[in-house]
């Protein structure tokens, strides 16, 4: 009998973070050098939230205050986490519920992976093809 597969099937292991106390600058060349759009935001080691292309292109058009603005100043301190064995459609059912375009994946409490919508699109293109392969028969219009 197949079974739906848990969130660690399709979700990036080891993603890359950054902590809540370092300047956006910073969460902008991570992003930038390592192609990505989210990363989990650590306080010292313990998962503290995440923060989106989306969260600094707002914090870009704000108001300019005094200094750099901080991760802990634009970041989402309350995102959807779940744990490695979560099936993945009770994850895609909740992102859509609550608009999440990042889900923190974890082990014991211990960040172990993310999943974002673009893993979500890939994942089910990956399936489309597998369940409707194509075929020499393809219409052209």
């Amino acid at each position: 009998m197949n079974r739906i597969p848990p969130i660690k099937a399709v979700m990036t292991p080891f993603p890359h973070s950054i902590e809540i106390g370092d300047r956006l600058s910073r969460a902008w060349e991570m992003m930038s050098s390592h192609g990505i759009r989210h990363l989990p935001v650590m306080d010292g080691g313990a998962l503290a939230g995440v923060i989106s292309e989306r969260d600094l292109r707002h914090a870009q058009r704000a108001p300019a205050e005094a200094g750099e603005p901080l991760v802990r100043d634009v970041c989402a301190l309350e995102p959807y986490v779940v744990e490695l064995s979560e099936p993945l459609d009770a994850v895609l059912l909740q992102m859509a519920r609550s608009h999440a375009d990042a889900v923190l994946v974890v082990k014991g409490g211990r960040l172990a992976g993310i999943f974002t919508l673009s893993d979500a699109c890939r994942s089910y293109g990956k399936l489309l093809r597998t369940l409707f392969p194509p075929g020499d028969d393809d219409d052209a219009a």
